[in-house]
């Protein structure tokens, strides 16, 4: 997309669409935020339900649209909470997961970006950081960013202060950056 590009952020997570802007900032694309609650369709695969959502986003407002899926699967819990996560977070919390995990602390953090249009074929573009869940809160930050620590690291997310260049969201809405500025260049 050229500098001047827009594109609408699907959410009604207003940390994450803060972290989306500044990311797509970097690449010149303005995030315009378009707050809504999307019916989350029940799947074991992030993608399926970031297609779903994209789809339905885009029923909403009829415009090109991008949402955001993210999910911490911890290797000790079998991928648990995996797609859940965001349920999961609201009924256990970051105390409740650390409760949980064993003496294998490794995890990944996932994130699928889906773009949807009036084809209403989704595009998905997804990401992951694998890392490990740290002993205990560390740092203030939301979701499971205090207790999620990326490899080659020793601080939190919430600890990190340039987290937003190096997380699974930041991989993911760059391919998404990189496929929609080749896309709208050879639409000239």
């Amino acid at each position: 997309m050229p500098a001047s590009s827009s594109v609408l952020f699907a959410s009604s997570n207003g940390h994450k669409f803060a972290e989306a802007r500044e990311i797509l900032a970097g690449f010149g694309i303005d995030a315009v935020h378009f707050s809504c609650d999307i019916d989350e369709v029940q799947s074991d695969d992030i993608e399926t339900i970031a297609g779903k959502k994209s789809v339905a986003a885009f029923g909403m407002c009829q415009r090109p649209v991008i949402v955001e899926d993210a999910a911490l699967h911890v290797e000790t819990l079998g991928g648990f909470p995996g797609p859940y996560s965001s349920y999961i977070f609201g009924t256990l919390g970051n105390g409740g997961i650390l409760k949980l995990v064993g003496q294998n602390r490794k995890a990944t953090f996932t994130s699928v970006v889906s773009y949807c249009d009036r084809t209403l074929k989704p595009r998905t573009f997804r990401a992951q950081v694998p890392g490990t869940i740290s002993r205990e809160i560390r740092g203030q930050g939301w979701g499971y960013d205090p207790i999620f620590i990326p490899d080659g690291r020793t601080e939190t997310y919430a600890q990190i202060p340039d987290k937003n260049q190096v997380s699974h969201r930041y991989a993911a809405l760059q391919s998404f950056a990189t496929w929609s500025g080749t896309r709208e260049s050879s639409d000239r």
